[in-house]
């Protein structure tokens, strides 16, 4: 992986104690719109790692494919960045 190692797990590692605190609000039969104001805060966490994990991609994998030369590995990683693309699009 060519994304900074240390943000990423730093950043996963907050969503994962946040997650373990939203299932102790969902036990406790907290509030549904704190339930939910958190949950979006997780979700943002976990976007903001996914796009630094493909930012770090593009500008690691698939610039080195580019300037490999090989029309076929850059061809594949260009698939990769679409299929990607098309599941964040859902």
């Amino acid at each position: 992986m060519q994304a900074d190692h240390e943000k990423t797990l730093r950043l996963l590692k907050t969503a994962r104690g946040q997650l373990d605190g939203i299932m102790r609000m969902v036990e406790d039969d907290r509030y549904c719109i704190d339930i939910s104001t958190q949950i979006m805060a997780t979700s943002s966490i976990l976007a903001r790692v996914n796009a630094n994990v493909l930012k770090a991609h593009i500008e690691g994998c698939v610039r080195q494919a580019a300037e490999s030369g090989s029309e076929e590995e850059k061809d594949e990683k260009l698939a990769e960045i679409e299929q990607v693309i098309d599941k964040l699009a859902r």
